[in-house]
């Protein structure tokens, strides 16, 4: 699960990545906040953990962007302010909870895992966006901009799993393991195979360099 935290005191947002990152959540914390809806658009996380008190926009209002935008993406704002008409405030703007500075680790986590819980439960994540590149699960298809392929049932697999890690690299035989079907092997030639005919579909789609590789740790986007 892919957590995004707005928090502009370096030692919170170090201490927050820490302790998700702990409780295996892939963490995007960013030191800039600038365009920060645009940023978590296009980050696509599971769950944003926003400080009401950022430098520019404030919480409330990033918020309520990303909900004008039909965004749904569950938020818990997470600031030092403790009073009641800002928590409700942050509801009305569309969060999901409110905690307060400082806050207990051990109940920040299963606050986050209740959010994340009732919200799954209504929603299941049928595409992904990254750096312009969206695919498409329920219409198996890779796009930028205007353009649109197709994809096979395996290349979809890949780069499913690739869009849920993005920006961190994969191992070869996570990718592996996600291709088997019904116990059938796929062996590391396979693999290889799929990865080459991606990245012809997203040559043509002009993300030449959309798919990394780095010896020893596998694939990233």
């Amino acid at each position: 699960m892919h957590i995004f935290v707005a928090e502009d005191e370096k030692t919170i947002r170090r201490e927050l990545t820490i302790l998700l990152e702990n409780a295996m959540y892939q963490v995007t914390a960013p030191e800039n906040f600038e365009n920060i809806p645009d940023w978590i658009t296009e980050a696509s996380p599971d769950l944003i953990l926003l400080d009401v008190n950022l430098p520019g926009m404030s919480g409330f209002d990033i918020c309520t962007s990303l909900r004008q935008r039909e965004n749904t993406c569950p938020v818990i704002f997470l600031t030092s302010r403790t009073d009641s008409m800002d928590e409700l405030n942050g509801m009305l703007r569309g969060g999901d909870d409110y905690i307060t500075k400082p806050y207990q680790a051990a109940i920040l986590l299963a606050r986050i895992a209740a959010v994340l819980k009732r919200t799954r439960g209504n929603t299941e994540k049928t595409s992904y966006s990254y750096e312009n590149v969206r695919l498409d699960l329920l219409k198996c298809t890779i796009s930028c901009d205007k353009k649109e392929l197709e994809l096979t049932k395996n290349e979809m697999k890949i780069l499913h799993l690739l869009f849920m890690h993005a920006g961190n690299y994969v191992a070869r035989q996570d990718l592996i393991e996600s291709l088997w079907d019904n116990q059938i092997f796929i062996d590391d030639n396979t693999l290889s195979v799929h990865v080459t005919r991606i990245r012809e579909k997203l040559r043509e789609l002009g993300r030449d360099n959309f798919i990394q590789t780095k010896r020893g740790m596998g694939y990233r986007i």
